[in-house]
């Protein structure tokens, strides 16, 4: 995960549910935390998946073995 250098205050209305929800899942102690790790889990699943859709039918088949 990269280093959070650049905090930044901001103001947001937010589902308490979720919030509460978020910091169960991730096991962390603070709303700000969990809200900083999901947003940051957010950010590199849609990376994951632009990639994923990017490089679909790229690979020719039997290219991987399988174990």
């Amino acid at each position: 995960m990269a280093a959070r250098t650049n905090l930044k205050r901001r103001a947001f209305f937010v589902d308490e549910q979720a919030v509460r929800r978020a910091r169960k899942v991730l096991g962390v102690e603070s709303d700000a935390e969990a809200i900083r790790l999901s947003v940051e889990r957010v950010a590199e699943m849609e990376d994951f998946w632009r990639f994923m859709r990017r490089s679909r039918k790229k690979l020719e088949r039997g290219s991987v073995e399988t174990p």
